[in-house]
């Protein structure tokens, strides 16, 4: 399934969710005009390590730039693919999260998802030395808040049927639904696999994130 529109209209500008997809494009760039061993470099200081994190909070948890990749990796990417479809998701459902929030506080909703994402990927693989990277933390808290804001939304999708390629309208919850599901699916297979390259556990994480902290967020008065 892939998502295409939701039938939630903004009443407002999301110039903070557009500003996100502009500085995530930005960093993108940059990913590609750079070197192979620049690029390492970048993704090994502004990436999260889950090792490496643990290691630098039990030599000196009050060193502030141990914290710094918590955030800073949810502005990298592994390619086209993987920006793009974290790019149109956040397009797609964030928003009517910015509209309901008002953009400052949905910018600080953003960053909060993205490091509960982050934390809960840390506690589930410490050990790991894979770099954690992408917004996809972040806009499943977007997903996650969703879910409890709109539950009678609908969302146009693109499905298969076999060889056709058909568009229905389908429950915004019944999405959300399934998408989840299909996260914890692959976060429990990560389990019992070493060396996973996609922090299931940061997808999950995220959308739990995002259904508990949305409530903890005023309504904008004007909403």
């Amino acid at each position: 399934m892939f998502p295409i529109r939701d039938n939630i209209p903004s009443r407002s500008t999301p110039f903070v969710m557009y500003g996100i997809i502009l500085f995530n494009a930005c960093i993108f760039y940059n990913e590609l005009v750079v070197s192979d061993a620049e690029l390492e470099k970048m993704v090994g200081f502004f990436g999260l390590i889950p090792f490496e994190f643990m290691q630098g909070l039990s030599a000196n948890p009050v060193n502030i730039f141990v914290y710094v990749p918590l955030i800073t990796n949810l502005f990298l990417h592994g390619g086209w693919l993987h920006i793009i479809g974290n790019m149109w998701y956040l397009k797609i459902f964030g928003d009517n999260i910015e509209d309901r929030m008002g953009h400052g506080m949905f910018f600080l909703f953003y960053i909060l998802c993205g490091v509960v994402a982050n934390i809960v990927q840390i506690i589930v693989d410490p050990a790991s030395q894979i770099p954690t990277i992408g917004a996809s933390g972040a806009i499943s808290g977007v997903l996650g808040a969703y879910s409890v804001c709109f539950p009678s939304a609908k969302v146009s999708t693109v499905v298969f049927l076999f060889i056709f390629l058909t568009v229905i309208e389908i429950p915004a919850l019944l999405f959300l639904g399934l998408w989840f599901f299909m996260q914890l699916q692959s976060g429990a297979a990560s389990l019992f696999m070493a060396g996973s390259n996609v922090a299931w556990w940061a997808h999950i994480g995220g959308f739990l994130a995002g259904m508990a902290l949305v409530n903890l967020f005023p309504k904008r008065q004007s909403y």
